[in-house]
């Protein structure tokens, strides 16, 4: 397959390159994989890739070191990225959810038991949060003209299913997003969420108006894991970098974390490292000030 074919290349470079003593800073001894999260950092607030971002995802690729994507998106929600960025290893959808291969086939699934669906859809309607629920590949939602759906629908490039209810597809929920304009309301629900449904579904904000539930094991600590085990690169040797408090998980767990510019002072404290904001092509920036030059064997070069 031609993600494994990829996942040999890069251990090969980084068998050949690996220096005797570290390169890199904190836990790393020189980056081989980077895995960035989309929404905040590799696309603007308008949802668009900018050149700078392309050119950086080429400039890794041509350095030898392997590159993948992580997102709270749907699969289908990403193919844009990927196919944009050249991905060719494996990614990350649903906060960790769903493992694919490029182009599209998922690897592995986790999704919600039926009893923490219900109890998440119940919360939200009776807090009066709209609820968007992914599965089977599609977005159901019952309010059409909801708070930010129209900027969603462009973001992802296909639009929703408008259901009067989601019993149907109980059984197969990917993800459950509550949205609300209201931050503090929206961080309310969160709690009430967390002290409800307790271990048996993930809840955190992908965005301060997006409440993401998934399942447990749906985080993105777990996904860089899985895809460092999936490629083939140590979890030592691979840096990340994001925006929000759903990229703490994975910043825990790699060698080397990057908080976007923009990114809440809490996150920032998490990273070992700030790049610019994603108004100011920090991804890019970042890859070329703080990656390339912690590369797998940048001091034997």
């Amino acid at each position: 397959m031609q993600f494994e074919r990829m996942a040999r290349d890069v251990t090969r470079r980084l068998i050949r390159t690996q220096p005797s003593t570290p390169s890199g800073a904190g836990r790393i001894g020189g980056i081989a994989l980077l895995i960035a999260d989309v929404d905040g950092t590799l696309v603007t607030p308008e949802k668009v890739l900018t050149p700078a971002a392309i050119a950086a995802a080429g400039r890794l690729d041509r350095s030898g070191i392997g590159f993948s994507i992580i997102s709270s998106r749907p699969p289908r929600g990403m193919q844009q990225i990927v196919d944009g960025l050249g991905v060719r290893l494996p990614f990350a959808a649903f906060n960790g959810g769903s493992l694919v291969d490029p182009p599209s086939t998922i690897v592995e699934a986790h999704r919600l038991a039926p009893a923490a669906a219900r109890a998440t859809l119940s919360l939200l309607a009776a807090r009066d949060i709209d609820a968007w629920v992914y599965a089977d590949g599609d977005w159901r939602l019952r309010n059409p003209k909801g708070f930010r759906v129209e900027l969603e629908q462009r973001t992802l490039g296909f639009g929703p299913m408008c259901v009067g209810a989601f019993e149907d597809v109980i059984e197969r929920i990917d993800k459950i997003v509550g949205v609300s304009q209201d931050h503090a309301r929206l961080a309310r629900v969160e709690a009430e969420a967390r002290d409800r449904l307790g271990d048996t579904a993930m809840i955190q904000r992908s965005q301060p108006y997006y409440l993401d539930v998934t399942h447990p094991q749906a985080n993105k600590g777990d996904a860089v894991a899985a895809l460092c085990a999936r490629i083939g690169v140590e979890l030592g040797q691979t840096a990340v970098i994001g925006d929000m408090f759903n990229d703490v998980a994975m910043f825990d767990r790699a060698g080397f974390a990057i908080a976007m510019g923009q990114a809440p002072d809490e996150v920032k404290r998490r990273a070992e490292a700030v790049a610019l904001s994603n108004l100011d092509d920090g991804f890019a920036r970042a890859v070329e000030d703080l990656v390339l030059p912690r590369a797998a064997g940048a001091r034997a070069r």
